[in-house]
């Protein structure tokens, strides 16, 4: 019995390795998934069935079908959106990849608050749920049934039964321990609540590397908020362990709006199946600015790779400066060379990232990218005074991105992430401060931390470095 146990499992690494080459999209994690599944099925077979696949199975399909069911809608959507946009020769270079990127172009009319923190993020979230006349479509990663949460619920509640419409999608993984009573809730005021389904579908049933880590409100097709927050007390700073949690968020009004609510729809019909019928696609202008914007959506379904190639346009593209902001330093190689490339080119390139630790695999491996990073110039600076978990760019004197996409291999392939990326001097101004400010409370890493480190901690953040592909 133990032969016939120990022949199927070869059986299935030798399988399961040929599909591995055939699919995993970087050459490194093909690689690795094919000496470990053969070299040690019994614990690699599973593993690789669990976490191996980057290609979400079925939503794609779901997506298209979601689409054609926006058809109706599609006339009076991209007739309104002409008024709008912006044409292609208009856009600079650093804008005409990132519009390529998705099937709505940069849009002009938008205004855009940043809202550093979440005080000021919940506060805008709140008063935007208030103000809802007709429909809150509301996606987080993470909810949980705390302070902040239960503050949620009950302005949520407040707004449905008013006769406010709203559609509540949360990731099942990230929201794991968001009890039932919670969503229950919710539901007995005719809220619509469901999970994000990452397994659904027969090729999806064991997959449980992929996540929904979008966070997005949209309040009546006029207001819309992105950014790094989840629905936590810690995002208030509430946490004893990490104390001041540092993160941005912004608030979009304008026609971009609508752009953001086609990714919720077609989170929602992939959910459930179901097409949300009872919202406006009618984009409305600000009154108070003209800022251009565009919503890019990522994910483990897009032909392309559309995170990465958003952070490597960013960075590429840039003539001055390229300033990121990420919670983790996890990239891959084509990342690692587009940083050293902006460095010979001259341009300003930082990199801040937390100094306190939540994740202790991808802090330990972010050791190992500081000096190739480094080699051609570019500064990358520890924050000490906070958790930093924003997810911010700042590209030259126009440019600058918040979304909820992180500098890490998850992100870049295997995260359904969004990004709000604005195209103005005055908002681009905002963020400068806003950076300037942090690295006044960050410590800059001198080349050869990692060499400086006892042997074991090498060691660790080496093997770490291994595992990026599926951190």
């Amino acid at each position: 019995m133990w032969i016939v146990i120990v022949l199927i499992f070869h059986i299935l690494g030798f399988l399961s390795s040929i599909n591995a080459v055939m699919t995993v999209r970087t050459s490194q994690g093909a690689i690795a998934w094919a000496v470990s599944l053969n070299a040690m099925p019994y614990i690699a077979v599973p593993a690789y069935w669990v976490l191996g696949r980057s290609k979400f199975d079925g939503y794609s399909t779901a997506r298209q079908s979601s689409d054609d069911k926006i058809q109706e809608n599609l006339k009076l959507l991209y007739d309104g959106l002409k008024d709008f946009s912006i044409l292609s020769s208009e856009l600079k270079p650093a804008s005409i990849a990132a519009q390529k990127l998705t099937d709505i172009p940069y849009l002009k009319g938008n205004d855009v608050k940043l809202l550093v923190d979440g005080d000021a993020t919940f506060g805008s979230i709140i008063e935007g749920i208030d103000e809802a006349q007709d429909y809150i479509l509301f996606q987080f990663f993470i909810v949980k049934d705390d302070e902040i949460g239960r503050k949620v619920k009950k302005h949520l509640i407040a707004k449905a039964k008013d006769g406010v419409k709203i559609y509540f999608l949360y990731d099942e993984v990230g929201s794991i321990d968001l009890p039932d009573s919670y969503k229950n809730e919710l539901r007995k005021v005719g809220i619509e609540v469901h999970d994000f389904h990452t397994q659904k579908g027969k090729d999806n049933r064991f997959q449980l590397n992929f996540r929904n880590h979008r966070k997005l409100v949209v309040v009546d097709g006029k207001k819309a908020w992105i950014g790094g927050s989840n629905v936590g007390d810690e995002y208030l700073g509430k946490d004893p362990k990490f104390g001041h949690w540092r993160d941005t968020h912004v608030c979009i009004e304008g026609p971009a709006v609508i752009s953001s609510q086609i990714s919720f729809v077609e989170d929602w019909f992939w959910a459930i199946g179901e097409f949300i019928k009872t919202i406006t696609w009618k984009p409305t202008a600000s009154k108070t600015s003209n800022k251009e914007v565009i919503i890019i959506p990522s994910g483990p379904a897009d032909e392309l790779e559309t995170a990465t190639l958003m952070f490597l346009q960013a960075i590429n593209s840039a003539k001055e400066r390229i300033w990121i902001a990420s919670p983790y330093f996890v990239p891959d190689d084509s990342i690692i060379d587009a940083i050293q490339l902006a460095g010979l080119r001259g341009v300003d390139v930082r990199i801040l990232i937390p100094d306190k630790k939540d994740h202790l695999a991808v802090w330990l491996a972010a050791f190992t990218y500081f000096d190739e990073a480094s080699l051609t110039g570019a500064r990358i600076y520890r924050y000490m005074d906070a958790f930093l978990h924003e997810k911010v760019m700042l590209i030259d004197y126009y440019h600058s991105s918040v979304g909820t996409a992180n500098f890490d291999n998850r992100s870049m392939r295997l995260n359904f992430e969004i990004t709000a990326m604005v195209s103005d001097r005055e908002f681009n101004a905002q963020v400068e401060k806003m950076f300037l400010a942090d690295f006044e409370k960050a410590i800059e890493i001198k080349k050869g931390l990692l060499d400086s480190k006892p042997f074991y901690f090498r060691v660790g953040a080496n093997i770490a470095r291994l595992t990026a592909p599926i951190q």
